[in-house]
């Protein structure tokens, strides 16, 4: 079975939904890990009222038993507290589309003058199910040594240039979790909230790159074989599909373009010292690729930017029209963030983290644990014996 997740749920209707097949049986959830990523894509600096009403957490209402899963469809609810959607007079009519956001064209394609159908489920508050399934997904990585973790490198002319490796990501973890922007270096997060500060004064919004690191997945993980197989075009469509992202880039990313192929390209290596690691031995002096290489995990660690465009809804407004007269008018403000970089860098982490158990899934399947892991186990010794007999 192919693991796959849905959502449902508006922003201010009842709660979220997060339906998650194919997670073998037998995996231990950690039930905290998962609320305390949930907890983190509420924080940063930049955020609006709405966090401040919410706790999210998620309610497991099938699929688990005793916090071990089953084998069949999990399903996790996260409630609204800010549950107001059928309410008239808290959640009016809106026709006066927001530049940048899904109102005008959702409208025209379902045929409505009122925007309100449109934004609340184009709402970034649906990541929080996302988060809650990409959590899920970490949970069975970190049973094989896979960890994820998630950044904020740069906003407007603000940007911190430390290097994140197979080492330093434990210390860098730590000081991201205690920025206010998910920036691991204190300096750089107080000029961070600086212009995002500014920006609020200023009824403005700000956006950012984020980066999404993967370390210790085997060497295989996709295929060369399809376009759709290839693990880098799944990665780029789940980045991508994160509401406010509008691109991606895979290691080097364009910077390719701007360098000769000696300049780019990995130079291959073997130490037979690091043969029973993830990569089998097969080193890089450097990561340019991105940790992808023809579709596939190429053993080093796995490296995504996302570049999230800054928040459509602005407290002063954008030129727009009204949908019912015709007239120009200001856009409509709905209650929103002047920034949720941070919060955006969680929730690319996990839907890395998603893609990321799904092919190691296709590669090494089961319906139970067990079986997983003695495919995983018996893969990884034939590859250190190659060349097989």
């Amino acid at each position: 079975m192919t693991l796959r997740y849905l959502t449902a749920g508006e922003s201010h209707g009842p709660g979220l939904l997060a339906i998650v097949e194919g997670i073998p049986a037998g995996l231990s959830i950690d039930s905290e890990f998962i609320n305390s990523e949930l907890k983190r894509r509420q924080a940063g600096y930049g955020r609006g009222a709405r966090q401040r009403i919410e706790t999210d957490k998620a309610e497991f209402i099938s699929g688990v038993r005793r916090g071990v899963s089953m084998g069949g469809p999990i399903a996790m609810r996260i409630p609204n507290e800010d549950n107001r959607l059928d309410d008239a007079a808290k959640t009016p009519s809106v026709s006066r589309p927001r530049p940048g956001h899904a109102d005008l064209a959702g409208s025209v394609k379902w045929l409505t003058t009122d925007c309100r159908e449109t934004l609340e489920r184009a709402s970034a508050r649906e990541t929080a199910a996302r988060v809650a399934a990409g959590a899920l997904a970490n949970c069975f990585l970190r049973e094989f040594g896979i960890q994820t973790c998630g950044f904020v490198r740069a906003a407007l002319d603000v940007r911190w240039t430390g290097e994140v490796t197979a080492h330093s990501w434990p210390a860098q973890l730590a000081a991201r979790n205690a920025s206010d922007v998910g920036i691991p270096c204190d300096a750089t997060s107080a000029q961070l909230v600086d212009r995002i500060h500014q920006a609020k004064v200023d009824k403005d919004t700000v956006g950012g790159l984020v980066e999404a690191h993967v370390f210790n997945c085997p060497i295989g993980l996709g295929s060369c074989v399809q376009w759709h197989e290839r693990l880098d075009s799944r990665l780029a469509g789940a980045v991508m599909g994160i509401q406010a992202f509008k691109a991606v880039e895979i290691g080097l990313g364009r910077e390719c373009a701007f360098r000769t192929g000696s300049q780019v390209h990995d130079a291959i290596q073997y130490d037979a010292s690091k043969k029973n690691e993830s990569h089998l031995g097969f080193v890089r002096p450097t990561n340019n690729a991105g940790g992808l290489e023809g579709g596939m995990t190429n053993g080093m660690p796995v490296v995504i930017t996302g570049t999230m465009k800054p928040i459509s809804t602005l407290l002063r407004g954008m030129p727009s029209v009204d949908l019912n007269t015709k007239e120009s008018v200001m856009s409509a403000y709905e209650r929103s963030d002047v920034s949720a970089i941070a919060a955006a860098s969680v929730v690319m982490e996990h839907v890395v983290a998603f893609e990321i158990a799904r092919a190691f899934l296709e590669k090494f399947s089961g319906d139970s644990m067990t079986q997983v892991k003695a495919s995983h186990a018996s893969f990884m010794e034939l590859a250190r014996r190659l060349p097989l007999a």
